[in-house]
């Protein structure tokens, strides 16, 4: 009597624990610094090594700051500042695939000497992990073994795969450009196709730029374009579940600028890092029960996760507040510019069919006070929950990253800020189900002889034909043969007549 091993494997997608830690960045301005007016910050993941209990990872912390030198000029600067961190868990193995997020949730200027800045960030890890789990499964052709079979429909993992694209975008300049000072460039990703061996994911760039005409303004201003790209994945089909992610190198963005007699041009590339997963749905049989004519069983049942619901959506909203200056800082006398927009995601839930997202949105105004003639700068954060009807479940898990599309801030009365800005937001959803399943069974003492030649079962309204085969240790074709007028399940109560043959 022999059992055969049948496993499978399954997806399973799990969330990373979350955590934080310090960063120090040094950054060189290249001039002497009186006073820094924006800081935008944006953590990037290069590598990690999955091991058994933990994930090893480095990175950096890009930086873009605006800053008013001592000679009273506005510069610029990009930095990157190294870094490395791990997660720890016992869900975590090796080889498995993760996408980690670094979050950038404060910051203090720790000193300023000279052109040397000094930075303190708060960096939050989170993200998630997927692996391929091996399913214990066994099947049986052993004609003592009666085995009843199910087919369940589970979802394996295919594989990632990475690509790095430049994606060039232009704006129209109807005025001469005298100095650039910032471009900012974020990605979100508007929709992932599956086709045969590759992977199509559709994006938007939405890029910022910033600097000063001719006439000294400072003038700025938005460019969207659109990207499109084919990542070769083998193994997915055209009905293959697919998810895709997006995130510029910031501190990699460049712009030129291209003067004709009409004006001049700001083109700007934006390096994107693009990723996709692939997962397939396939049928598997398994055992859901079974039992032995000759001996007694020691059934060995467990229980298995698996990720079976990743779906993405594009959640748009709009985000408005208001801030009024602390007693301490200069009234608002003239805005001369924004820069640094940044979305930090705070809370995610759903609640009766509806998807909240909740968050912080931030920026810096650059703006002069006539009274002391200085340039200042305030940080303008302003609180958002953007909700929206979404078909799944409450104990589900979601991943969502944010982009501000467009801002616009109004001052009124010197000391209060108006603040008004477009978000779009990429949610990345998915839900696990717990089967069980017969991974193990074992054969035991043989059952006793039937000493008699005839049994009468009594079988209750309702009961069905393998629960009493199973309780009297036969074939249900053997019920079926010397009781072909019984039908199941049953109707009513019967009384089943069963025959042996008796062995002397």
């Amino acid at each position: 009597m022999a059992f055969e091993t049948n496993n499978f494997y399954v997806a399973k997608k799990s969330a990373l624990p979350k955590g934080e830690f310090n960063v120090e960045c040094n950054i060189s301005a290249g001039s002497s610094v009186a006073k820094i007016l924006s800081v935008s910050l944006t953590g990037e993941v290069d590598n990690y090594e999955s091991l058994n209990g933990v994930i090893n990872y480095a990175g950096s912390i890009d930086s873009k700051l605006v800053f008013l030198s001592e000679e009273g000029q506005i510069n610029s600067v990009c930095s990157s500042c190294p870094l490395s961190s791990k997660f720890e868990g016992e869900n975590l193995s090796n080889g498995q695939t993760a996408q980690i997020n670094l979050n950038v949730i404060d910051y203090n200027i720790e000193s300023i000497s000279g052109d040397l800045i000094k930075l303190i960030v708060l960096v939050e890890q989170t993200g998630f992990v997927i692996e391929s789990k091996e399913t214990k499964s066994i099947s049986s052709n052993d004609d003592e073994i009666c085995c009843k079979n199910d087919e369940i429909k589970v979802v394996k993992f295919l594989g990632c795969a990475k690509n790095r694209i430049e994606v060039k975008s232009q704006l129209n300049c109807r005025d001469k450009v005298s100095k650039l000072l910032l471009t900012e460039s974020r990605a979100y990703v508007k929709s992932v196709e599956a086709g045969v061996n590759f992977v199509t994911i559709n994006g938007e760039v939405v890029s910022k730029v910033l600097y000063i005409n001719e006439d000294e303004k400072f003038e700025s201003g938005y460019i969207y374009e659109s990207f499109k790209e084919e990542i070769e994945l083998d193994q997915v089909q055209r009905d293959s579940i697919v998810e895709g992610y997006a995130r510029v190198r910031n501190c990699q963005v460049s712009a030129e600028l291209i003067e004709d007699e009409k004006g001049c041009q700001i083109v700007v590339s934006s390096p994107i890092d693009l990723m996709a997963m692939a997962y397939s749905e396939e049928n598997v049989q398994i055992v859901e029960d079974l039992y032995s004519t000759r001996n007694e069983l020691n059934v060995t049942t467990e229980s298995f996760g698996m990720t079976n619901n990743c779906k993405m959506e594009i959640l748009e909203g709009k985000i408005e507040g208001n801030m009024v200056l602390d007693d301490d800082k200069p009234r608002v006398d003239k805005i001369l510019f924004s820069s640094a927009d940044n979305v930090l995601i705070t809370n995610k839930f759903i609640q009766d069919g509806e998807i909240f997202i909740e968050g912080i949105a931030k920026t810096y105004i650059v703006y002069l006070n006539d009274d002391t003639s200085t340039i200042n700068s305030v940080a303008l954060e302003v609180p958002f929950s953007l909700s929206d009807k979404f078909d799944g479940g409450d104990d589900g898990e979601i991943f969502a990253t944010a982009i501000i599309q467009d801002s616009d801030v109004a001052v009124k009365k010197g000391r209060e800020l108006f603040y008004d800005a477009k978000i779009k937001i990429c949610i990345n959803y998915c839900s696990d189900s717990i089967c069980g399943i017969i991974s193990e069974a074992t054969v035991l003492d043989e059952y006793p002889d039937k000493d008699y030649a005839m049994e009468v079962l009594f079988a209750k309204a309702g009961e069905e034909l393998w629960d009493i085969a199973k309780k009297a240790k036969i074939k249900e074709s053997q019920i079926t043969d010397q009781n072909p007028d019984a039908s199941f399940p049953l109707t009513e109560d019967t009384t089943l007549i069963l025959f042996y043959q008796k062995m002397s």
